[in-house]
């Protein structure tokens, strides 16, 4: 069968010929309709995701959207190595299937699963989101992020206060149904970026911050914790959940922001969450699509394109489809 196949540690995969897969008991022989590009499924590709296999030759591809033999449209996730999803057919446990409905298709089901999944498990698994409360997005111009502004505002959220440094994006992410937009310039040329960027949060947070979902970590998050400890009424705890590090993987944080506030920081991944509770997200976002009113950009290619396309970073999320 035609595959996208990875030969080894942080290369690109080929279009090529790869062996069929075969499925044991308790497994989905499953023929693949869709199945999107993230950054998830580069990082597990080129084996630096913390849960990669680290097999090699292996097909790419996290998770898509395919027919079992018994003709269900089933979303699948995480085939064990050597097998993925940007291949003609895969093999996946049964469990790690879920039926789709009839509202979505087969580009937006697969585009939507996993960024869907990161926000929609952050706020009900790890932030416990309740109705009326105040979200802050930190980095909410990308996939995930504008996900996330309107899954807080189907769940409820009073308010949803987006930030991120491209204000025209940030200007669309309004019109998905964020309260309020902050745009940040953190680069070190702009040496009074931080302290404005502050400012603005410490505006916001004047009236109230409940709960604040990271996309970006670094000088971002740095930020957003030291106002949420200046800011933030006595004991009045703010879940914090880092989701994802786009704009690195460290960040310095001051003790005295702990000690003075009340803010209680986690983390929202695999792992942190138990793959059932990841996979329930998953099918919620599937179940909220229709009268949510979701919407994510989409770019259907080719999977025989898998090459040129991979290193493409445009505003739309890419699902690459087969016959």
């Amino acid at each position: 069968m035609k595959a996208a196949v990875v030969e080894g540690p942080r290369q690109k995969p080929q279009y090529k010929d790869f062996s069929e897969p075969l499925a044991k008991e308790g497994e989905e022989l499953i023929s693949i309709r869709a199945t999107a590009l993230s950054h998830f499924t580069k990082s597990r590709a080129s084996g630096a995701h913390y849960s990669a296999d680290g097999i090699f030759p292996a097909v790419a591809g996290a998770d898509g959207v395919g027919i079992t033999q018994d003709g269900r449209r089933v979303y699948f996730v995480l085939p064990e190595a050597p097998n993925g999803a940007m291949a003609e057919r895969t093999v996946v446990r049964s469990r790690q299937c879920i039926d789709l409905p009839a509202g979505i298709d087969d580009v937006a089901a697969a585009a939507i699963a996993n960024p869907g999944m990161s926000a929609f498990a952050a706020l009900t698994e790890r932030a416990h989101l309740q109705p009326a409360e105040t979200v802050l997005i930190n980095g909410a111009t990308g996939a995930a992020g504008r996900l996330a502004v309107q899954i807080a505002k189907y769940l409820g959220a009073s308010k949803v206060i987006a930030t991120a440094r491209d204000a025209k994006a940030l200007e669309e992410v309004r019109g998905l149904g964020a309260d309020e937009v902050i745009p940040f310039d953190l680069d070190p040329s702009n040496p009074q970026g931080s302290k404005q960027y502050e400012a603005a949060l410490k505006k916001q947070f004047a009236t109230g911050i409940n709960v604040v979902i990271d996309y970006l970590w670094g000088k971002s998050a740095e930020t957003v914790i030291i106002a949420i400890a200046k800011a933030v009424d006595d004991a009045m705890p703010v879940r914090f959940v880092h989701v994802g590090g786009a704009s690195g993987g460290d960040i310095e944080l001051p003790g005295a922001a702990l000690r003075s506030s009340a803010i209680v920081l986690m983390g929202s991944g695999i792992k942190s969450i138990p793959l059932p509770r990841l996979l329930a997200s998953i099918k919620s976002v599937f179940d909220t699509f229709v009268p949510g009113a979701l919407r994510i950009k989409t770019r259907a290619v080719p999977l025989s394109e898998v090459e040129e396309t991979w290193d493409d970073n445009g505003k739309s999320r890419i699902v690459f489809v087969l016959p």
